[in-house]
């Protein structure tokens, strides 16, 4: 268990009453009943479940990657419900108050190790891409169904006997599409150039060098993902989520790839930026892992199971499949 002291005020995040119904064609798969989870700053808390418990699907419900049921409660950070249908303030906590850790790294191959730790800085801030992105297709579509209208002009002007069966609005509207379509293929070519620029400036690539550094990456910043040992591309990857300095750090099995030392030596790392007064959000299946945290939270079957201190849930814990035979 950890020896920080964390903040046992206000939460910092909140999961209330989450709920979260798959569907596959006509096939509906529950997975979340109305779990609810707090974390305090400066905590580590530890989602422990089995395969198949909901404790990823929780997570990144936690981390606005996706929405709880119609009928769920909500997530809040520092008291204030996060709203998904609201582009700029999602983006900012997606991408700035949240720091995630995808369980396999899904680091950018074509990039090298300094690129791909740059993206969390490099990720546009607030609605301004995205109300750019609209416009720009809007004003493609316009243009196009202008030009589109004219063509169809240009056509009633022929004889009859050269005009083919076309209707002026499908024309138009036609039009519109390509031209929406083309000036999107405009917008995302730019902003690819302007990416590589942006990974040209200083600011950028000084923050992910001393993050990248503290790991003990200095040696393999032009190495690509694919030159790396799991446990690199997992140094990475946390890397790469610390770079925005962000307020929460919410991890999915970062040692669930990783042989037992590499995987130790991942859990070191965290367990320093904890003690610094990282707040650290963890979902594993191990109870060794989870014995990092200061608390552990126990999903089976979609529900909280217990929510106590971790010395006092994990112990001499057996692996979650025994425990959820074991537990009622």
């Amino acid at each position: 268990m950890n020896d920080s002291t964390p903040d046992t005020g206000t939460p910092i995040l909140e999961g209330n009453d989450l709920r979260k119904t798959y569907h596959l064609g006509r096939v509906k798969v529950p997975v979340l009943h109305g779990a609810s989870i707090s974390v305090n700053e400066g905590e580590w808390v530890a989602i422990l479940g089995s395969s198949g418990s909901g404790k990823s699907t929780l997570l990144h419900l936690l981390a606005g990657l996706d929405r709880p049921d119609q009928d769920s409660g909500d997530v809040r950070y520092r008291g204030e419900k996060v709203e998904l249908q609201d582009g700029g303030k999602t983006n900012h906590y997606r991408n700035r108050t949240i720091g995630f850790v995808f369980q396999f790294y899904h680091l950018l191959p074509e990039l090298d190790v300094l690129e791909n730790g740059m993206l969390a800085n490099l990720v546009p801030r607030g609605r301004s891409a995205g109300v750019l992105l609209f416009i720009m297709a809007l004003l493609g579509g316009v243009i196009g169904a202008l030009m589109g209208f004219q063509a169809a002009g240009d056509w009633g002007l022929l004889p009859l006997e050269e005009r083919t069966e076309i209707r002026s609005t499908v024309l138009a509207v036609a039009c519109a599409i390509i031209g929406s379509g083309m000036m999107i293929a405009i917008f995302q070519g730019v902003q690819a150039v302007w990416l590589k620029t942006r990974m040209s400036s200083g600011d950028a690539a000084d923050v992910a060098r001393s993050t990248l550094g503290d790991f003990g990456l200095k040696k393999r910043y032009q190495h690509r993902p694919r030159e790396l040992s799991g446990g690199e591309r997992q140094r990475v990857a946390i890397g790469r989520a610390l770079g925005s300095n962000p307020d929460l750090l919410l991890a999915d099995e970062p040692t669930g790839n990783l042989d037992e030392r590499t995987g130790t030596e991942i859990l070191d790392l965290l367990q320093e930026k904890h003690r610094a007064g990282l707040t650290i959000v963890m979902v594993t299946h191990d109870p060794k892992v989870a014995s990092y945290a200061d608390r552990v939270v126990r999903l089976r079957n979609g529900r909280v199971l217990q929510d106590e201190e971790a010395d006092s849930v994990v112990g001499e814990m057996p692996p979650t499949d025994v425990l959820d035979e074991t537990i009622d």
